[in-house]
């Protein structure tokens, strides 16, 4: 089991620690609610260093990320940051990353833990371009600081204007990247640095945080606040056998160009899926969960849960999940098995309010 260059600072606090993708990470400190409402309303640290980091570069490095991601690569300048996602032969999602264009011909792939080595594989097997790769994953650890306080935080530490960092970009500084991303839809910063220098930056962080109610919080409350925006999980909302056109990702799906199954989802955007991924809340009270069956008003089942958990900051059951096409518009009625009862839900816009 791998640990991160900041596992001591987290058996340190008390978190309750559990493996994931073989790292043992910290999923709770104080306790999901309280750790995802200081999120929301002042500023939280996750350790997310068990994500994946890869640079590629070289003469054709562009070439090879047209041909292989789904968004359109030729539209990034230096210092912004992409969303994106890999797809398969079959039209399913290899994996979902966020892309960092650091020089015109040196990108970095920031990849989810789980798929780490399905994706090098898979970008290897695509490399006809000869751009080289490195997978630097081991060597860089990675400190995520949400919540509207963030840049108070941050500005502390830092001796340029945190605000010239606009949403999807990010600067280099002394050794850092610092990139206003996130995966909790509450404002907030991804800063990625050495293992040898995580702890410090931690403590850094920790101590001007004491001014603003700063607390370390776990991966449970990094899923249920992405889970509010209505954000994709890997392996749960999103895997190899769905297509981002059924993901409702058609807006980082560019079919003007030539990538790995691109000409499936152009048919796709013209013709229309089986199924598409909808969000609900609960109109009763009840928790969904994944695999839970989706009914419709006369009791056929219809699709299934994806993700599902009962909202800290709504005090509602929230879900994301698919359903067969037809069933997807907001304002219809759903219904979700919960074991033997069958609860009342409604499909709703995300993010979930």
């Amino acid at each position: 089991m791998m640990k991160t260059a900041l596992y001591e600072k987290h058996t340190g606090l008390n978190a309750k620690m559990i493996e994931f993708a073989g790292y043992l990470m910290p999923v709770q400190y104080e306790g999901v609610v309280a750790e995802h409402l200081c999120v929301k309303e002042n500023v939280g640290v996750f350790d997310v260093s068990h994500m994946g980091e890869f640079y590629v570069f070289g003469d054709k490095t562009e070439d090879f990320l047209q041909s292989v991601l789904s968004n359109d690569v030729s539209t990034l300048k230096k210092g912004q940051a992409q969303y994106n996602c890999i797809p398969n032969e079959t039209g399913g999602i290899v994996d979902d990353l966020i892309l960092y264009k650091l020089e015109s011909d040196r990108f970095m792939l920031v990849v989810n833990a789980s798929n780490i080595k399905k994706d090098w594989d898979f970008l290897n097997k695509k490399n006809v371009f000869d751009v080289q790769m490195i997978n630097v994953s081991n060597d860089y650890s990675l400190i995520s600081v949400q919540g509207p306080k963030s840049i108070n935080v941050l500005q502390s530490i830092f001796d340029f204007d945190m605000n010239t960092i606009k949403y999807y970009n990010f600067i280099f500084s002394d050794g850092l990247i610092i990139s206003n991303t996130g995966y909790t839809g509450c404002g907030g910063f991804e800063i990625y640095c050495k293992n040898e220098k995580a702890s410090d930056l931690w403590d850094k962080i920790f101590k001007v945080g004491e001014n603003y109610s700063i607390k370390a919080i776990g991966l449970a409350a990094r899923d249920t606040l992405r889970l509010e925006m209505g954000f994709c999980l890997y392996g749960n909302d999103i895997d190899d056998e769905s297509s981002p056109i059924e993901a409702g990702l058609t807006w980082i799906t560019k079919t003007d160009k030539v990538f790995t199954s691109s000409e499936l989802f152009k048919n796709q955007k013209e013709n229309g899926v089986s199924k598409k991924l909808i969000g609900f809340k609960m109109l009763e009270k009840a928790i969904p969960r994944k695999d839970y069956e989706i009914l419709n008003s006369k009791n056929e089942i219809i699709g299934k849960v994806t993700s599902g958990t009962m909202s800290p900051s709504l005090g509602f059951g929230i879900g994301l999940g698919y359903v067969k096409s037809g069933f997807e518009k907001i304002d219809t009625d759903i219904y979700i098995k919960i074991r033997k009862n069958i609860k009342k839900a409604i499909i709703v816009k995300t993010p979930f309010k």
